[in-house]
């Protein structure tokens, strides 16, 4: 496939020619993005050619954060911005989705003017159902077309749309529904996953019963064509399936159809955050900041352009309970064909395959490849030989996030993956959130690519490490130290509140009780530990974890991640997680919990390997008191190690006070956790 020019360089061709801007190099116009934040995201706006049939009154009103305010006077709507783009991809033969799952033996193709019909189509019957601007719509559906639809339809009139994916259970579902009171829900009856069908039925009548707001129930009848949607809807609820009201033209459901001209900030979706302790926090984004999120990020950082120029494809494997599944569907936004995936990335169950994935990028023409760390981790660790598997020819890019993509991974990665043009594979680990919908840090296909890090820190994105805050909350900027990450300056896609935050202090306190600016305006703390490292022309970036996990053995502070480095290296291990227990008066206590390979056990030669490991990799003073081995490591729905609930349980904590099972991708694995815990506590440790 020939390369293309570089979206970045198209971009900075673009700010030379139309604004007379050039810089010498990323860093600088990485500093000038983040210092004119009024000249950067209206260059954004101009550039993407975002459109709004009202003028923009100004780009950045109140500059505070939180309570920014954006391109005031504005009126957009995420699915025109979409749909703009059918007419001429379809002239050119680019799909708008590529979809496969456990039962299709091939991908199928949706096409732009059929994902606008379909969407059409269900906007009409949404609004003649009485859904009007501001209501909303909750969905308990898998990562399929429907999805998207039913997401594009809802931004499409207004609706607020929030998903949970079908591999979580009721309680789960109803901690994050019942806090926004949802008017209709969109519901599967079940799925397939590693090649056991789930019926998720029993789970649909728990959650409606649940969820007294709801006067609609629409279903969408993946696992048994014939599921009678009446069976489905509670005392007083309207039910309805999807096929019908999907089927048709447009103009046949009563109600003439085009996208809203919404405000600027008018809510799009609300995310959740991942819930393992408390209620989930209901993250409420809107239309524009999330669509300039996700037009910078996907052009200018993930090299992706419309299909019709640059024949990109995107495939980045996610449920849709996580927020790369906004992310993947984001880059629609641009024109790029989506390519997805829905089922288990390992194969069927007691039957491991760790090839899926790459087949269906070569199934689907995939040129951008993502996903979690883990998943790569488990390709190295299983012998995989991606191009032994599939023609992958066409794959240029791969994306990593989810946690920090080891070193062993960046090797594995050159070696198993195709070459393009003879120069190795573009390796672009991505770190950033739910919180706002994006990235911090990221890639540039124009740069050097250094094992252990992220190439840059990303435009717009004013990343700092911080040190710990003095008397006043100010911390000091760190250069190759490890800090915490903050960014001290608004960004469009930071959340417009909390769902019910009514003071917006849970949104506050969330973000910006811990730093200060000097003349008192707060700074977003992220709550992850990053390190800033110079590379003459640009910094990259090396994140440690989380910083309220944090390791701190004899004064010195660490992130888990340099440890899991060290002990996943070690191909007996799969996974690793780890604990450092400070008890107040005695000694802390740090165990290492390791998941083993199938038939291997945890012997003296091993554990004094681990501990040599990391005793060479680190330090003596993070060598853990205990090494156990555990069936699994605890993990949420998005794919995150369960640090702190673990570190909690050990301490003492009541499990109901900080776990949630429905929030876990693997609830069983908390047991022999808890077993330990109710352990140690009979022998008063």
């Amino acid at each position: 496939m020939p390369t293309s020019t570089p979206r970045i360089t198209l971009y900075e061709r673009w700010l030379r020619e139309r604004r007379g801007l050039s810089f010498d190099s990323y860093e600088a116009l990485w500093q000038w993005s983040v210092t004119d934040l009024e000249g950067f995201w209206r260059s954004i706006w101009d550039h993407f050619d975002m459109v709004s049939p009202t003028a923009v009154d100004s780009v950045l009103g109140d500059r505070r954060m939180p309570g920014t305010e954006w391109f005031r006077g504005t009126r957009v709507n995420y699915a025109q911005q979409v749909l703009r783009h059918a007419e001429a991809a379809e002239a050119a033969g680019h799909p708008a989705l590529v979809f496969q799952n456990e039962r299709l033996p091939e991908p199928v193709e949706i096409g732009w003017l059929e994902l606008r019909r379909r969407v059409g189509m269900l906007a009409g019957h949404l609004k003649r159902l009485g859904i009007v601007p501001g209501d909303r719509v909750c969905a308990y559906l898998p990562n399929t077309p429907d999805t998207i639809v039913a997401f594009l339809a809802c931004a499409s009139i207004g609706a607020v749309w929030s998903v949970c994916s079908p591999d979580m259970g009721p309680v789960a579902v109803l901690d994050r529904f019942r806090q926004i009171e949802p008017k209709l829900l969109i519901v599967v009856d079940g799925q397939v996953y590693g090649g056991v069908a789930h019926d998720r039925r029993p789970v649909v009548r728990e959650v409606l019963a649940g969820l007294p707001s709801v006067r609609h129930v629409v279903l969408v009848a993946d696992l048994d064509p014939a599921a009678d949607v009446q069976a489905l809807a509670a005392a007083g609820r309207a039910a309805h399936a999807f096929a019908d009201l999907t089927a048709g033209d447009p103009g046949r459901c009563g109600v003439d159809w085009q996208p809203a001209w919404l405000p600027f900030d008018h809510p799009l979706w609300i995310v959740y955050s991942s819930g393992t302790t408390g209620l989930p926090k209901p993250i409420v984004h809107g239309h524009g900041g999330v669509m300039l999120e996700a037009l910078k990020g996907g052009a200018l950082h993930n090299d992706l352009g419309p299909s019709v120029e640059t024949g990109d494809r995107y495939h980045w494997y996610s449920s849709t309970g996580w927020i790369m599944w906004n992310s993947q569907t984001g880059a629609l936004l641009g024109g790029t064909t989506v390519c997805i995936y829905d089922g288990n990335p390992g194969g069927r169950a007691g039957n491991p395959d760790w090839g899926t994935l790459w087949r269906f990028a070569s199934r689907s023409g995939a040129t951008f490849f993502g996903a979690g760390a883990a998943f790569y981790a488990s390709c190295l660790k299983a012998g995989v030989e991606p191009m032994a598997e599939a023609d992958l020819s066409r794959l240029r890019s791969i994306g990593s996030t989810g946690s920090p993509l080891s070193d062993e991974c960046y090797q594995w990665i050159w070696d198993h993956l195709p070459q393009p043009g003879g120069e190795p594979i573009w390796i672009n680990p991505i770190s950033g959130g739910t919180d706002f919908a994006g990235a911090f840090v990221a890639g540039l296909r124009t740069l050097p690519v250094v094992k252990g890090e992220m190439q840059v820190r990303c435009l717009g994105a004013a990343v700092q490490a911080f040190s710990d805050p003095d008397d006043s909350g100010q911390g000091r900027p760190l250069i190759n130290e490890v800090g915490e990450l903050v960014c001290t300056e608004p960004m469009p896609s930071m959340p417009l509140r909390f769902w019910g935050d009514s003071d917006g202090r849970r949104y506050f306190d969330s973000y910006f009780d811990m730093y200060r600016h000097a003349d008192g305006r707060p700074i977003w703390r992220h709550g992850d530990w990053i390190r800033i490292v110079p590379r003459g022309t640009h910094h990259g970036a090396v994140i440690y974890g989380r910083s309220d996990a944090t390791i701190n053995r004899h004064g010195i502070r660490m992130g888990t991640a340099e440890l899991y480095r060290a002990v996943e290296a070690q191909p007996e291990v799969l996974d690793s997680l780890v604990v450092d227990l400070e008890f107040l008066g005695r000694e802390s206590w740090m165990p290492l919990f390791v998941v083993l390979r199938e038939g291997l056990v945890l012997d003296a030669a091993l554990e004094t390997r681990l501990r040599g490991a990391i005793r060479e990799g680190l330090s003596a003073r993070h060598v853990p008191n205990q090494i156990f081995q555990v069936p699994a490591v605890p993990r949420t729905l998005s794919g995150k190690k369960m640090e702190l609930p673990v570190k909690k349980l050990m301490m003492g904590a009541a499990p109901e006070k900080v776990l949630n099972r429905d929030a876990m991708a693997n609830p069983q694995s908390i047991d022999w956790f808890l077993e330990l815990a109710a352990q140690r506590r009979q022998q008063g440790l």
